[in-house]
């Protein structure tokens, strides 16, 4: 199995997952633009309990059920790439936070790397 390793860069995205964009919930947007312009992944994690700048409490209990869980959606790629989705999060992300890290990676892969 071969092993890269070498500099990326990690972007964590938080939002609500009642947020949306064009009709479609914000979560799904990024994941399809991130497709569309060849990162190499992407990652959506839906959070079971937490609070924002609102300071308003989001569970997922069953007696107290929210309809806007927190969303944090977490791509790692080259810098390269990374840059190439910021313009769209800066549109499209009203309300949130997003935090930008450089990281170093192993990468394992069964096949060869097209990157």
């Amino acid at each position: 199995m071969p092993k890269i390793s070498g500099q990326a860069r990690r972007i964590r995205i938080y939002i609500g997952e009642a947020s949306k964009y064009n009709g479609l919930v914000l979560y799904h947007a990024i994941v399809l633009r991130a497709k569309e312009l060849g990162l190499a992944g992407i990652t959506v994690i839906r959070g079971i309990e937490g609070f924002g700048a609102n300071s308003r409490i989001k569970t997922a209990k069953i007696l107290e059920l929210s309809h806007d869980l927190p969303i944090i959606i977490e791509i790692v790629d080259s810098i390269e790439y990374i840059e190439k989705i910021l313009p769209f999060l800066d549109e499209t992300v009203q309300e949130g936070l997003i935090t930008i890290e450089d990281l170093d990676i192993i990468r394992y892969s069964p096949k060869k790397a097209t990157r």
